[in-house]
């Protein structure tokens, strides 16, 4: 059997642990380490997931699946630069006209791309940022930034304020999604 061995100075040898016990304490020890950490990136999953049911959802023009991923309560924001080159800001206080423009039969899907995603959690608190890019079926509309700010309600997270940025230029688009929309 091999043990872990301490030796004093007087050369005795001291085994506390042989193998089985020190590998039930180094179990033991990281299931309890990683908790946390586990806990955090199930969380973390979780608030993916909401986003990629709200994109799946504006591609199908399913409005009530993309209603599903907000609290009742919602606030947008856009920043974008006009045609005189100013910036905007524009608000919105809730998802009618959202889920309307998503809900209206079109003939070319909705995709909205995103890349670089970090999210950040809080107890009940989480945020997403990413950069995205906006294709009418596989014509190129925009890109910018997306923002999401999400409430643990419960057990699901859902989004209480988007915020994006919108440009057509200057977008650093990944080839992967480029070419998946190359016509």
């Amino acid at each position: 059997m091999i043990t872990t061995a301490i030796c004093l100075r007087t050369a005795q040898c001291v085994h506390p642990f042989n193998t089985r016990s020190s590998i039930i304490v180094l179990v033991f020890s990281l299931v309890c380490l990683s908790t946390p950490c586990l806990s955090q990136s199930t969380d973390e999953q979780k608030v993916k997931d909401v986003i990629a049911q709200l994109f799946k959802g504006m591609e199908l023009g399913d409005s009530a699946m993309v209603h599903r991923c907000f609290m009742p309560e919602v606030t947008m924001a856009t920043v974008k630069i006009n045609k005189e080159g100013g910036a905007v800001l524009s608000r919105e206080g809730d998802l009618t006209g959202f889920l309307k423009a998503i809900g209206t039969p079109r003939p070319e899907k909705l995709y909205e791309e995103i890349w670089d995603v970090e999210v950040a959690i809080d107890g009940m608190f989480a945020q997403v940022w990413c950069d995205y890019a906006f294709y009418l079926g596989n014509k190129f509309s925009h890109c910018g930034v997306d923002a999401f700010q999400l409430f643990k309600d419960g057990a699901k997270w859902r989004i209480f304020h988007l915020a994006d940025t919108r440009k057509t230029v200057g977008c650093n688009i990944p080839a992967d999604i480029a070419n998946k929309h190359a016509q």
